[in-house]
Formats: structure tokens, sequence, C-alpha cells
């Protein structure tokens, strides 16, 4: 077996993350693709192309991880998205909790980092707020009470909780030929209703929509072909190199705002080393901002007033908290995730969508009552 070169192998899983993810932030902040905006694009104003461009990368998604798995390129049994143990409740809760939390903050993880790299301050807050309360939740007091509360609630499944392994537990079937043939139904069927729609199909809209899904695709091959390694010379096991989870890895945007805080507060630390997640981050926000220089629309925006404040933090702090519950974000769980096919991913998203429209019916209430 040649000698594996772990040093070029993370250099090469790093610098591809850093350029997937600013191409993302640059996209982002193109064509506004927003689950926040698009959610509210609906519940207000009854428009669905937002909505539409999320389905879309959802589809693109799905096929593209069915084919990179049927091709035994990826094992997406290997993510954290998909453990025999369902932690129903924590998905209920965690999504509940983040979707309520983006509305208060403007926008969900991801968006909080393109409004960053767009000049808005008030991101900065919610940035600090939602990388301090995701870290308690990952190990600290928040922690505890996870892990003795709603994680303590959970099902054990026969297989691993993605769609392909219950249905090949079930029926024999060769687990990489139903992730191919779940990916292709399900993708095709949510990008031919994002599709349909008459006036969705303008050049923002598909860029938005398949550039997105492409990106959480070329990510798991990042994190899972190009950054396995069947046997770490130092350790003898295998490894996906540059993760946090030590499991294979696409974009999400909680966790790694815990570890980028105390990568900027450690760095002296040697054992403290970039991994997917921090560059992430840094990628988000370097390519909205290059966008935005370059198109004109870098704007400093700062608070309105204690009340403004107040929510930013609130929400920032939601969002922490129920994103490590839940184990995702909108990218984490309502993307990445939900391109395995996972189970719990479909009840993260839908709990999200769900907390966020509470969030929207009480900002409403609010605005009535102040009237």
């Amino acid at each position: 077996m040649p000698e594996i070169n772990l040093s070029a192998v993370t250099q090469t899983v790093l610098w591809s993350t850093f350029v997937l993810t600013f191409l993302f932030g640059a996209i982002l902040q193109r064509t506004h693709f927003c689950t926040m905006g698009a959610i509210s694009d609906v519940v207000n104003m009854g428009d669905w192309n937002r909505l539409r461009m999320w389905g879309l990368a959802i589809g693109v998604a799905m096929i593209g991880t069915g084919v990179l798995a049927w091709a035994g390129q990826i094992d997406p049994t290997r993510t954290i998205y998909t453990a025999a143990k369902l932690g129903w409740l924590s998905a209920l809760v965690g999504g509940l909790l983040f979707g309520f939390g983006m509305v208060l903050a403007s926008g969900c993880g991801s968006k909080t980092l393109v409004r960053i790299g767009a000049g808005n301050l008030k991101s900065l807050v919610v940035f600090v707020f939602l990388g301090l309360s995701a870290y308690m939740t990952l190990r600290g007091v928040f922690g505890v009470v996870r892990v003795n509360t709603v994680d303590a609630v959970a099902v054990t499944l026969p297989a691993t909780q993605d769609l392909p392994s219950l249905l090949a537990h079930a029926t024999g079937l060769a687990r990489g030929t139903l992730q191919l043939a779940l990916g292709l139904v399900l993708g095709l069927a949510i990008s031919a209703w994002a599709l349909v729609g008459r006036d969705f199909r303008s050049f923002d809209n598909l860029l938005g929509g398949i550039a997105v899904g492409l990106i959480i695709v070329a990510m798991w091959y990042v994190s899972g072909h190009l950054g396995y390694v069947a046997e770490d010379p130092n350790t003898l096991e295998e490894v996906f190199v540059a993760t946090n989870s030590g499991r294979m890895e696409s974009l999400s945007f909680v966790a790694p705002y815990a570890y980028t805080l105390d990568w900027l507060m450690l760095f002296s630390d040697t054992s403290k080393v970039l991994t997917i997640g921090i560059v992430s981050v840094f990628g988000v926000i370097a390519g909205a901002m290059v966008c935005a220089l370059a198109t004109r629309t870098f704007r400093w925006e700062g608070f309105g007033g204690p009340e403004d404040v107040a929510n930013h933090m609130i929400g920032g702090t939601m969002m922490g908290i129920g994103g490590v519950t839940a184990l995702g974000c909108t990218i984490g769980q309502g993307l990445s995730g939900i391109s395995t096919l996972a189970v719990g991913s479909f009840i993260v998203f839908a709990a999200i969508v769900i907390g966020a429209m509470l969030a929207f019916r009480y900002q409403l209430w609010r605005l009535e009552r102040m009237a």
C-alpha cells in the first residue's frame, strides 16, 4: 500500500472547501437564496419563487448524492445524519427553536455569514451569540440539559435511518441501487415542482437552485472521497480528514460557528487546526463580500434600536441551541442531511418551517399589539 501523505490530503480538502464555499457565498449573495426569506415570501406575499429555488437545490442534491453513492464514490451512511438511533424529539424541538430563532435574527446560519460579508453589523452580533450558544449546547451547560432531556428520547431502527438502508433491510435489495433510484425519483419530482412555476425560470433562480445543490454534492465528494483515508498511518484506523465530527461532512452552519470561535480564541494552541467547518465559514463570508463589492451592493447596516438588538441576540441564541440539538440547520439538515434521504432530516426541516411560521405570527401579533 502506498504511503499516505495526510498533510497533502488535508490541504487538498481545505482548499477545495474554501473554493466551493466562496462560490456558495457569492451565489447566495447574488441570488438572495434564503430559507427564511423563502418562507416569508410565501406567508406574507404568496410568492413561491424562492421556495422553488430551495426545492430545486434539494432535488439536485438528492440526485447528485444518489449518483455518487451508487458509483461507490461516497457512503452516505457514514454521516451524522444517518445513525440508526433516531432522536425524533431532538429533531422536533431543535428544529422549532432554530426556525423561530432565524426569523428573530433576520436569517439562518448561512444567511448570517452572507450578510456579514455584505456589511451587516447586526449579523456579527448574531454570529457571536449563535457560536457561543452552539458551543454551550455541544459541550457546556446546555449540552448537559440536552443529553439528559430530548436526546434521551429516541428509537433505534433496524438499519441506519436513511430511506435506502431501511428499504434495503426490508426488501433485501442493494442499498446503492435504492439510493440511486430514490434519489432520482424524489429529486426529479421536487425539481419538476420547482421548474413548473412559470415565473420561477429566471437566470438567478436557476443559478441559485442548481448551483447550491451541486455544491452540496461536491462537498460530499471532497469530504467523503478526496478526504477519506482507509488507514491513517498514525492510528491505523480509517479517517475523514479535516472534519470535526470524524465522519463524512458537507455544508452546515451551526457547530462550525462554535469551532470557528474556538479556533480564533485559542489560535496559539497547536491542537486547534483548520477543519472543513471552519474554512467554510470564512469561505462564505469572503464570497459574499467579493460579490457585494463587485455588484455595488455592499452596505454598512446597524441596529434600529434596543428591541432590534434583543431580537437578534435571542434569535442567534435560539439558533445555536436549536441547531446543535437538531444536528443541523437549514443547510445542514435542509440540504446536506436531506440529500442522504435521512428520516431525521425530513423531520428537522419540517420543524424549522413550522418554527419560522410561528415566529412570523408572533411578529404580526407584536405589531398589532403595538398598534
